[in-house]
């Protein structure tokens, strides 16, 4: 049976007084009481009632974060690491911003990678580096601060394990 011949059925069932596609008047004791305005039931920033369940968001409220507190604040996230996974999600907000995380911060990341016994991550951090410096000098300068830790931990970068490729 197709389509169309279901709908003829079903508009030949409600009778020919009233059309399928308008809807019947429904009795005053079916209808369900509306809310009013201001009551306490779910009342939106507009104060009436709304079918969201979730309170609007004022992006206005909150101060702006320094370097130094951003610093302060990954550092104790990557002292907090536990696994892998943690690591990742870390460092995938901490470059998202728009500067390069401190000395400390990478230090504090290169650490929680040796922890968690992941060394692509660690090297994949001195990537995420040289793509977020503004030019070589800088990037130079990161290799050449983090250069001790870089060999008490045993991370190699990726220009070093691959001198051919031509995207290092």
């Amino acid at each position: 049976m197709s389509s169309t011949q279901l709908l003829r059925i079903a508009a030949r069932a409600r009778g020919p007084s009233s059309s399928f596609f308008t809807p019947s008047p429904v009795s005053p004791a079916r209808r369900l009481p509306l809310l009013a305005c201001g009551t306490k039931a779910s009342i939106s920033a507009t104060g009436c009632y709304a079918f969201s369940t979730t309170t609007p968001r004022l992006s206005g409220d909150h101060a702006e974060e320094t370097f130094e507190e951003f610093t302060a604040r990954y550092e104790n996230e990557f002292n907090g690491v536990q696994d892998v996974f943690e690591l990742q999600r870390n460092l995938n907000n901490a470059f998202a911003y728009d500067l390069v995380p401190s000395p400390t911060v990478i230090t504090a990341a290169l650490r929680a990678a040796r922890r968690v016994n992941d060394f692509p991550t660690a090297v994949r951090i001195f990537e995420g580096i040289k793509a977020k410096v503004e030019n070589k000098m800088q990037y130079e300068e990161y290799l050449q601060e983090l250069e001790p830790l870089r060999e008490e931990l045993g991370v190699n970068l990726k220009e070093h394990m691959y001198p051919d490729d031509k995207r290092a």
